[in-house]
């Protein structure tokens, strides 16, 4: 779980990006409070073959990164 709350863009998509970067995972969970973050993350991730389902809980966004089979 990436935990990206009160950061503002890039940060977050650079998280992320370390993160598929290292290890290439299945499935990514982010927590982000920002719609922006969300739009950037969910561009990067379809840039890098992942789908993106987001939920909204309080103000604040869990998007789950899953790799396309």
């Amino acid at each position: 779980m990436i935990d990206a709350r009160g950061l503002s863009c890039p940060m977050p998509v650079v998280m992320v990006q370390n993160e598929v970067k290292k290890s290439s995972p299945d499935e990514v969970k982010v927590m982000v409070d920002s719609m922006v973050c969300v739009e950037n993350i969910t561009r990067f991730a379809s840039s890098k073959q992942y789908d993106v389902e987001v939920v909204k809980k309080d103000g604040e966004f869990e998007l789950t990164l899953k790799k396309k089979k």
